[in-house]
């Protein structure tokens, strides 16, 4: 029987997960990537596993991946996105939030995803039509709720909006906090808990296109049914670009109406 593609993703997450996951707490060798970004050998040899998975299943796909960049055919229509070690700053400080992300598209649009979480043993997963989290070889249905009023706001940079456009105002904002907490795990796998209905939204700056580090949260929140825009409530890789995700259409409404506030001020950082 074949194998279907969200099977190879989730093994292929999996597979990183567990290099992730022994490499925790040692002393390891780092790579400057400038700007105060570097990977350290764990997203390396986490990202060599999962091209070998990938290889093995899926040998005349392309690959476009966090540390090695873009490899297999040319041209090719099925292209795995991967980012072996999203939040390699708190990995590198044991600091247990990161993930291995996984997602396949095709002709442009991602089909299949999977996010891994080394430190909690779950996988995020989706097969594009539906989402689920497997724990101890249990599937269950992702469920968004905005119950627990947090939202978190990427602080990394870059900040192609600003001065516009600044996330971490947000958190400043006197509309901000009556409804909702800020959260801030420095980790794509913040976007899966919004589907998974532990984080109400999520916030960020950037360019979604092609992103190793956003494709596979934001397929599983989709899947799940969340609200899923660039920050002006545009489609993705459109316009100001950016990714706001929210649980429903009131929390997103509410987001959308702070950031719109910033945009319209146009002040820079205080």
């Amino acid at each position: 029987m074949s194998i279907t593609d969200s099977a190879v993703a989730v093994a292929a997450a999996r597979a990183g997960a567990a290099v992730v996951r022994t490499c925790y707490g040692k002393a390891l060798a780092r790579l400057d990537k400038g700007s105060g970004d570097f990977a350290t050998a764990a997203d390396i040899e986490a990202e060599r596993e999962i091209l070998d998975v990938l290889g093995a299943a899926r040998p005349h796909d392309g690959v476009l991946a966090e540390e090695s960049g873009r490899t297999g055919p040319d041209g090719a229509q099925r292209v795995w996105l991967v980012d072996p070690l999203c939040g390699t700053l708190n990995f590198a400080a044991r600091t247990m939030l990161a993930s291995t992300n996984v997602a396949l598209r095709v002709d442009g649009t991602t089909t299949v995803a999977a996010c891994a979480d080394p430190f909690a043993d779950e996988v995020f997963w989706t097969d594009g039509t539906r989402s689920w989290v497997r724990h101890g070889g249990t599937d269950e249905p992702l469920l968004p709720s905005a119950k627990s009023g947090l939202v978190d706001v990427n602080l990394d940079p870059p900040f192609p909006n600003a001065p516009a456009f600044r996330a971490g105002r947000l958190l400043t904002d006197p509309g901000f906090t009556p409804p909702f907490r800020p959260r801030v795990v420095s980790t794509a796998l913040a976007v899966a808990w919004v589907a998974a209905g532990r984080r109400a939204a999520y916030v960020t700056d950037g360019r979604m296109c092609d992103s190793v580090h956003f494709a596979a949260g934001i397929a599983l929140c989709r899947a799940a049914g969340c609200v899923v825009t660039g920050l002006h409530g545009q489609p993705l890789d459109s316009g100001v670009g950016g990714l706001l995700v929210a649980a429903d259409e009131e929390t997103h409404r509410a987001l959308s109406a702070l950031i719109a506030k910033q945009f319209a001020a146009g002040h820079d950082e205080f």
